[in-house]
């Protein structure tokens, strides 16, 4: 009997450790393997001559990753906030680098870099900078340039419309927002002609409707000598906003001034939808949930799914035993907002107890 209870005992013990075993594993590999802030095929060269020295090589990686993450999850004065922020800095938010494809052409030394930001560390510098980043959010959009030339008393919408011409040569590879220009279609140019004399009131319903897009920008852009005035209608997720900007000085025989004015639009374009997506990192919302240790499947969905849940900041296992796994989460947003969130990944919560059930 004595023997029994020990035996009993000992195979107690041995499945809480195996089940100590298995969650440590699950837990390191499910935090290791996501990060919100990646940055991948960065092509970096240096001259490969006596004074070539590959350390070198990695700092300026790591600063020319953390320029393109800042240039695309922080608004335009947000960016120069941080723009000279120190290598030293820097390197204490990557958690991994690599680099691949390396050659040599011409006394160059090439090379690919793909750097890996912490997620929570990123959150955190952010925070400590009083500087709120957006979600890395992509949006595909239609875009409507319309120029309309006072002096010549035209409006141009494809031909000899020069920011039409030139809207998509110049892209960067940190905007979020993807333009898609309408087709030529006389249709178009037809109905913008009936339209002329009330352009700002035109809503151009039937061009946009001819295209799968929830989601578009007006912009007409009004040509008097040297300078312009912009009138952009923003519609981002269902959110609508009207800006004007003018320009002083602009020549449009000049290549590099068009550059500038569109350059300078889409700076503005994605600083708006930047602050649509801005991550309130000032709250910082603890909640606990429990799962059963058992459901070794869903532990790794739930892990998984909090790595990629943008508003989430950090979690982590505060206790185990051999009936549930405790989890406490650090979520940027609402309980209400926490729970539509898990409910997309396929994750139901039982919020009727102070610690929450997953299903």
């Amino acid at each position: 009997m004595q023997i029994k209870k020990k035996l009993i005992k000992s195979i107690k013990l041995y499945i809480i450790f195996f089940h100590f075993i298995l969650f440590i594993n699950i837990f390191f590999i499910s935090n290791v393997k996501a990060s919100l802030f990646e940055i991948s095929n960065l092509n970096i060269s240096e001259p490969f001559d006596i004074n070539f020295n590959k350390g070198k090589v990695i700092d300026k990686g790591f600063r020319k990753a953390f320029i393109e993450l800042i240039s695309m999850i922080t608004t335009s004065g947000d960016k120069e906030k941080i723009l000279s922020t120190p290598l030293s800095e820097i390197k204490g938010l990557i958690d991994s680098f690599t680099m691949e494809d390396e050659k040599f052409i011409n006394n160059q030394y090439q090379v690919k870099f793909d750097v890996n930001f912490n997620k929570k560390n990123t959150l955190i510098f952010f925070e400590k900078k009083s500087i709120f980043p957006a979600l890395p959010k992509k949006k595909k959009l239609l875009i409507i340039p319309v120029l309309v030339n006072l002096q010549k008393d035209e409006i141009l919408l494809f031909n000899n419309n020069i920011f039409y011409e030139k809207w998509d040569e110049k892209e960067k590879r940190y905007y979020l927002l993807n333009y898609i220009l309408p087709s030529e279609d006389l249709e178009d140019v037809d109905l913008l002609s009936q339209n002329s004399k009330s352009i700002e009131d035109y809503n151009f319903k039937k061009t946009i409707s001819k295209y799968d897009l929830q989601d578009f920008i007006i912009t007409i852009i009004y040509k008097n000598n040297n300078k312009l005035r912009v009138l952009s209608k923003i519609k981002l997720d269902e959110k609508t906003k009207i800006e004007s900007i003018v320009y002083e000085d602009i020549d449009f025989s000049k290549e590099k001034d068009i550059d500038f004015v569109i350059s300078s639009l889409k700076t503005n374009y994605e600083n708006h939808w930047k602050n649509i997506n801005k991550i309130n990192t000032s709250i910082k919302l603890p909640i606990t949930v429990s799962i059963d240790s058992k459901e070794y499947n869903k532990i790794t969905v739930l892990e998984n799914s909090l790595n990629e849940l943008n508003f989430v900041s950090d979690f982590f296992i505060t206790k185990f035993n051999n009936k549930n796994i405790f989890f406490k989460i650090i979520y940027n947003g609402s309980p209400d907002k926490f729970i539509i969130d898990m409910k997309k990944k396929g994750i139901l919560l039982n919020t009727e107890e102070q610690i929450w059930k997953i299903q």
